[in-house]
């Protein structure tokens, strides 16, 4: 049973969200953070990437820099950029891109369903990132950016959600990137108590995009329950924020791949070596794997199409017969030496959204020596995995649109 509660949020003016919402904190440096809010003192990436506003070369893990997304958080509210809703609501959150739609429903998660298994996870995290997001919310004393999370589509909370989006959203623009972004309230007690318990009848919830962010969360309820003598566990730090989407909305993308160099070798011998876990075929233009098991490589100027040889993995082994896996067990890990991809400097991860044009851009400009297009890691391959819990390989899926960060924030007291 997934529980779910309303919350009152913390959001922003009708008139100003569209130049309070940014992108999550994760899919930027500094610098990027800097440019996206030059010339724009409401953008939410005060408070989520709060460096920008301390001296250039500001450690990001320092305690100023958490203190200081306090600060600008206390600001926005104070000067009126964000407020509270006065009463327990749910919100519909409607991003559009390109021939794409996903809607979905902002709570409240609970972390006893998190360390429970009831929300399934399928990756694991980083302490160093686990940490820094442990501090934000903890100094933040809010969860200012929502986890990424699906469910098994539910045909009753779907009608249930297509109601409440013909009404007038509170919220309607377009961000630059072209992608549309609405937001609807549900303050109808009859209506969230239905939600309520539709989704305690939903078995499980699985984190889509958000792994830090849920086991921070997690770790903060901790940290303030033993701090509390007077604990009861309706507190709202034992809830974090969260939107929630059916996964037949949902949208995965490949996550492409590119080392800096060869390991040590030879284009030809490099290239011998590929061929005995792969069939190579020379193609005239780039990779754009259509199916499963097929990866794209470009190197010195040439694509090629690989195809696994069928002795190289096992099609019964749900986590070895993943593309991602395929390739680092036959390819990355074994011929150019990359044995930790999530510790491995050589290696760097390209999302999706940005085409198979970017693995070029950087191969082609010398900062990397060859790259690796991928298809897609499916949603059902995610959650059927997870319902199992196995773990993924890192950087295993790329979830687009992203969701903009700063329309709604959840207050731990």
């Amino acid at each position: 049973m997934a529980f779910i509660k309303p919350f009152k949020a913390v959001r922003p003016k009708k008139e100003l969200a569209e130049k309070v919402a940014a992108l999550p904190y994760d899919v930027m440096n500094t610098e990027e953070a800097i440019a996206m809010a030059a010339g724009n003192p409401m953008s939410f990436l005060h408070i989520s990437r709060p460096e920008i506003d301390l001296p250039q070369g500001t450690d990001v893990h320092s305690e100023g820099v958490y203190v200081k997304g306090h600060e600008n958080l206390k600001g926005f509210l104070a000067q009126g950029v964000l407020v509270q809703d006065e009463s327990e609501q749910y919100y519909v959150y409607r991003q559009k891109m390109g021939g794409i739609t996903q809607t979905g429903l902002v709570v409240c998660a609970g972390v006893d369903d998190y360390q429970s298994g009831t929300i399934k996870k399928h990756e694991l995290t980083r302490a160093d990132k686990e940490e820094d997001r442990v501090k934000h919310i903890d100094v933040l004393n809010a969860n200012d950016e929502p986890v990424f999370y699906t469910y098994r589509n539910n045909p009753g909370i779907t009608r249930t959600i297509e109601e409440v989006t013909k009404g007038e959203p509170v919220y309607d623009f377009t961000t630059d990137d072209g992608v549309s972004h609405a937001l609807w309230t549900i303050a109808d007690r009859a209506l969230i108590d239905s939600l309520t318990s539709s989704f305690a009848a939903i078995p499980t919830l699985y984190v889509a995009d958000g792994h830090h962010r849920s086991a921070a969360a997690s770790r903060v309820r901790d940290l303030r329950k033993n701090a509390n003598d007077k604990h009861t566990g309706s507190e709202e730090y034992n809830y974090f924020l969260t939107v929630i989407f059916p996964d037949n909305e949902m949208t995965i993308m490949p996550y492409n791949r590119v080392l800096k160099d060869l390991n040590g070798r030879s284009v030809a011998e490099y290239m011998a070596r590929v061929a005995e876990r792969f069939e190579v075929t020379p193609v005239c233009g780039p990779v754009k794997p259509g199916e499963r098991h097929q990866f794209g490589m470009f190197l010195a100027g040439k694509w090629y199409e690989l195809v696994p040889r069928e002795e190289s993995f096992s099609e019964t082994d749900p986590v070895a017969s993943m593309d991602v896996s395929i390739l680092q067990d036959n390819l990355l890990n074994p011929v150019l030496g990359v044995r930790n991809p999530r510790t491995d400097q050589r290696i760097h991860f390209v999302g999706g959204i940005r085409g198979v044009e970017e693995l070029e851009r950087v191969v082609n400009s010398g900062e990397y020596e060859v790259a690796f297009s991928l298809f897609p890691t499916s949603i059902e391959e995610l959650m059927s995995l997870a319902d199992v819990d196995k773990i993924m390989p890192p950087k295993s899926t790329w979830f687009e649109p992203k969701l903009r960060s700063g329309l709604f924030i959840h207050m731990l007291d």
